[in-house]
């Protein structure tokens, strides 16, 4: 059987429903280089895990309750103490409260608008181009030694859950927010259409498909006399063991120890009766419940496996209006907070127990915060002065509280920290920032986020 030729300029990549990946760049006859491997060499040997809470979540329920402002704009759901002496959480999350002393909250950071989108993720500040795109336009469509996509965008359908945020607040413009980069650098979304998952997807007559069983059974004959050559393997060698490995496997959760499945598991933590049917969007709410912790194994999955950016898009449920679409603030923390607790305390865990976080950035924030009073029906409102913002991993100071806000919670105290903040952080983790500033052919948009200053440097 003829090995099926990379199409020049595009991803065919040949990754759906775990069919073996062949990657380019590594001499096997037939295929060619992924990417310019001149831009290569400003990347950094790490990764991005972005997890964006979409719809917005509440400051004060979150890293910032307030607890000696007024009843009417402290946090609603009561605040405990963390690890870090005189530093207070929400309530509603112990066990990150448990572990205050591996991150960093941000008290200061400004989303810099109210409004339903996806910014930091694709942004004015990113030329309206997505993050994913842009670090595609720099470490090619795939990671050249696994195969795996660059850049990843994972919703609850990864999971096989069936439902995702309304694509009137960012997510259908993600399939074609390429700004100023290559439409084909979009990121790759498992279970999603869109460009990148046509160009990843392997076109085969059914009359090939026997043909293509033959070829897997040779190559897992093959494997077996191949580690003996650990060590000693040359560019053939390596690209064939790519063949082998069939990176589709790093999308399969139950390629993960059961007891791992179960640390991770967040459904049933939070009982979807007590959630009914009443609000027009419990079923976003029941599904952040069942996906959250299988989204999260499979991020550091993919992360573990060679992908350099990888964002988790919670169900749109963080936006706690109070009325007939949305929950008021202690109603949704109650359904939403346990979960995101548990997962995210997990992860880090796990991270750190795999040696992940020395060379992984953990981002967790969404697209605005909340009204600094209460309204009449329980809810808090837009707000785009400030939001929560959790940073972990590499770079990122631990046990800190970095930045203040005012009294109550609307502003920064201290020096503003912008979504040009966050993404100088994401391109100083990823990039050889002053190596890319000496290339001429990057073009307007990379000139103005290279001149982005981290938070951390």
């Amino acid at each position: 059987m003829a090995i099926p030729q990379w199409q020049p300029n595009t991803r065919r990549a040949f990754l759906q429903f775990g069919v073996p990946v062949l990657a380019g760049g590594l001499g096997l006859p037939g295929l060619s280089r992924a990417t310019d491997g001149d831009r290569r060499d400003a990347l950094k040997d790490r990764s991005v895990l972005m997890i964006f809470l979409h719809g917005g979540p509440s400051q004060y329920e979150f890293w910032d309750p307030k607890p000696d402002a007024p009843a009417d704009i402290r946090t609603v759901t009561g605040h405990i103490p963390t690890k870090l002496a005189g530093v207070r959480f929400g309530s509603h999350f112990p066990r990150l409260a448990e572990r205050a002393d591996r991150f960093c909250v941000v008290r200061s950071y400004v989303p810099g608008d109210g409004n339903h989108d996806l910014k930091p993720l694709v942004s004015q500040h990113s030329l309206m181009g997505s993050l994913g795109a842009a670090y595609n336009s720099i470490a090619g469509p795939q990671n050249p030694v696994t195969a795996l996509p660059s850049s990843m965008h994972l919703m609850p359908v990864a999971v096989g859950e069936k439902r995702v945020p309304p694509p009137d607040f960012g997510l259908a413009e993600l399939q074609t927010a390429t700004g100023p980069f290559a439409r084909s650098a979009t990121p790759f979304i498992p279970g999603g259409t869109g460009p990148a998952i046509a160009n990843m997807t392997l076109s085969m007559p059914p009359d090939r498909w026997g043909d293509r069983n033959s070829l897997l059974k040779r190559l897992d004959e093959t494997a077996a006399g191949m580690d003996a050559l650990a060590g000693t393997e040359g560019p053939r060698e390596r690209a064939l063991r790519v063949l082998i490995s069939n990176s589709g496997k790093a999308f399969q959760l139950n390629q993960e120890p059961a007891r791992m499945i179960a640390r991770y598991d967040t459904a049933g933590l939070v009982s979807e009766a007590s959630i009914g049917t009443k609000l027009n969007n419990h079923n976003f709410y029941k599904e952040h419940v069942r996906s959250l912790g299988k989204l999260l194994l499979l991020a550091r999955r993919l992360i573990e496996n060679g992908a350099g950016m990888v964002t988790v898009n919670t169900a749109f449920v963080w936006d706690m209006h109070a009325d007939v679409n949305n929950a008021p603030v202690k109603t949704g923390m109650d359904w939403l907070a346990p979960p995101l607790d548990h997962a995210l305390r997990v992860l880090l865990d796990d991270m750190e127990e795999r040696g992940l976080l020395d060379r992984t950035l953990v981002v967790v924030c969404g697209e605005m915060g909340r009204t600094p009073k209460v309204n009449d029906k329980g809810g808090r409102d837009h707000w785009g002065d400030l939001g929560p913002l959790l940073l972990a991993g590499c770079g990122v100071p631990r046990g800190a509280v970095h930045g203040q806000s005012s009294r109550d919670g609307s502003r920064p105290s201290s020096t503003p920290l912008t979504n040009q903040n966050l993404l100088g952080q994401i391109w100083h983790t990823l990039l050889d920032t002053q190596r890319l500033r000496l290339r001429a052919d990057l073009g307007p948009a990379w000139t103005r986020m290279l001149g982005y200053a981290p938070i951390f440097s």
